[in-house]
């Protein structure tokens, strides 16, 4: 089987248009190059579906391996 994937941590900021200053200078303070991705409601729903639909796949990915691996490999005998 594939093995897991060890993926880095992020950290999201919700920046709003009440915060943003804020965040920005604290950005700034830690000597942070601030970059802004921007999102919509909308959008983030879109990307929490997509990565939905990428598990499902994973998940019917992982189950085919594992009928091939059923079929093809030699079961031990007791």
């Amino acid at each position: 089987m594939p093995t897991a994937l060890q993926l880095e941590e992020l950290k999201w900021i919700v920046i709003t248009s009440k915060n943003a200053e804020e965040v920005f200078r604290k950005l700034e303070e830690k000597e942070i190059d601030p970059v802004l991705f921007r999102l919509t409601d909308k959008d983030f729903e879109m990307l929490a579906k997509n990565f939905t639909q990428i598990k499902q796949k994973l998940q019917e990915t992982n189950n085919l391996l594992e009928e091939y691996k059923k079929y093809y490999e030699p079961k031990e005998e007791e």
